[in-house]
């Protein structure tokens, strides 16, 4: 309705004419076509309702549509995009000027990389020729989910990433000062930093904060990394935990007085950002001065203080949280307000290695793009620099490596669940999940054992359902298989 009214609104064009009504008709196109990768990232195809409005009053049968294929949902939410695109400014605007009060608003690099992001998953195994959907089919008996496997797709997710980076407007966040930890941090605590391609000006960060903090801090223990979480950060030499000389499940090391378990020791700098582990050094919320976090079960932080506060794995997430940020107790403290980015130029880079691996295995731009995310992440790079690490060996190599990568650069950001869908590998790596012992104290705490009961995973799960409420309202919906 906005689209096709909005020329009829006399006080915009007395403001800023055309000029002000093409922007909000780009940004209502870009939230539109935003809204329906959002549905179809969930449910799959879904009804493209197009220009048309439906009245208010409109009769049942009105209401009678089916849902469309995936690869037409596809199509058409790209088109949207580009035609957004090209309308959107390069930087954030006001009446045609740059403007930085404007940041969070719908922005040329912002569309492009949702069409990146879209295009990566179209061409994945869970949307791109999965025969195991070869019943999921519309009345007409048309398959909604393409079963034939077209390698073209990768080179339209590959083109799609590559247009984001030649805008030439967005770079890796790095702290002055050369620390890697301070680079990563700087992602999330710079506002408005140049790696920030979409983020959120008004979000739930605060509540983000207070779930990460440990109760030492006010906070409440909320979530907690599994141990394959913990498991999947490299080492110190940029090598995995089952590669690397460096690591070592056994014995304890002092250092400055404390007693850490060799399994956190000599990781890489992400490890670190990203982890609260058993005696780690945090400061935040409620705390004076910096202290070791225990999570021991008679700890300040352990199941024993609390009936339901206390990590479930015996650790906590300190990504993007907040160590200013003190509202656990009373809710009216302290909040460290930032932007939440939804969309960074780290996952440009890995969207893009990864579609041109599968398209163009061997591609040089494969190994450069994923080494500029391990050198800022202050590791070795494969094939170059300091201490370089051998490139790897065939598509298939290069395939785990960089989703190996992936899994920790964007870990605790909402990628992993979608990532393991659309490469249908959700069975293999869910299931019993494990952590420390959290039943026990001293070294009998760092044990694995099974944290929770096994996590189930049903094929029906790779598509949500489509509620009972939905069907009967719309008889011409095909329900996901499964359901």
């Amino acid at each position: 309705y906005f689209l096709n009214h909005i020329d009829e609104n006399d006080e915009i064009r007395s403001l800023n004419g055309q000029q002000l009504i093409d922007q909000y008709k780009a940004e209502a196109r870009f939230l539109r076509a935003l809204f329906y990768f959002c549905l179809m990232r969930q449910y799959g195809p879904v009804i493209l309702v197009g220009e048309d409005v439906i009245a208010p009053d409109a009769p049942s049968a009105e209401m009678q549509q089916p849902r469309n294929t995936y690869d037409e949902c596809v199509n058409y939410v790209v088109s949207e995009l580009d035609k957004a695109a090209a309308v959107l400014p390069l930087v954030p605007e006001r009446n045609g000027q740059p403007n930085d009060a404007e940041y969070g608003r719908a922005t040329k690099g912002i569309a492009l990389s949702v069409k990146a992001r879209l295009l990566l998953y179209a061409a994945s195994p869970q949307f791109n020729g999965n025969t195991d959907l070869s019943e999921f089919k519309n009345a007409e008996g048309i398959a909604l989910i393409s079963q034939t496997l077209d390698a073209e797709k990768w080179k339209k997710a590959a083109d799609a990433a590559k247009a984001v980076i030649d805008l030439g407007i967005y770079s890796l966040y790095k702290d002055p000062s050369g620390d890697p930890i301070k680079s990563l941090q700087g992602i999330f605590f710079q506002a408005w930093n140049d790696e920030q391609i979409f983020a959120r000006k008004r979000n739930g960060l605060a509540q983000w904060d207070v779930h990460c903090e440990p109760r030492q801090a006010g906070g409440w223990c909320g979530i907690g990394p599994t141990q394959e979480n913990i498991d999947s950060y490299f080492m110190a030499d940029g090598k995995s935990i089952t590669e690397s000389p460096l690591y070592s499940e056994t014995g304890f090391t002092d250092v400055s007085g404390r007693r850490i378990f060799n399994m956190y020791l000599n990781r890489e700098p992400r490890f670190y950002r990203d982890v609260t582990y058993n005696n780690a050094i945090w400061q935040g919320g409620t705390m004076k001065e910096p202290a070791p976090i225990s999570f021991f079960v008679s700890g300040p932080n352990g199941r024993n203080g609390h009936a339901t506060d206390f990590s479930k794995t015996g650790y906590l997430i300190r990504k993007n949280v907040g160590p200013t940020t003190n509202i656990g107790s009373g809710g009216n403290g302290q909040r460290q307000d930032r932007p939440l980015p939804l969309y960074r130029l780290a996952e440009i880079y890995l969207n893009y290695a990864e579609a041109l691996n599968e398209y163009s295995p061997g591609n040089p731009d494969i190994v450069r793009y994923l080494n500029m995310i391990r050198e800022r992440a202050g590791i070795p790079q494969y094939g170059s620099g300091e201490n370089a690490l051998p490139v790897p060996s065939g598509q298939a190599e290069m395939r785990n490596k960089i989703r190996a990568e992936r899994r920790i650069e964007l870990a605790y950001e909402g990628h992993r669940w979608f990532d393991i869908r659309r490469w249908k590998i959700a069975p293999q790596v869910m299931g019993t999940l494990h952590g420390m012992d959290i039943s026990k104290d001293g070294d009998a705490f760092y044990k694995r054992v099974e944290t929770m009961t096994p996590h189930l995973f049903r094929q029906s799960y790779y598509l949500w359902p489509i509620s009972q409420y939905e069907l009967d309202r719309n008889r011409q919906l095909i329900q996901n298989p499964g359901w």
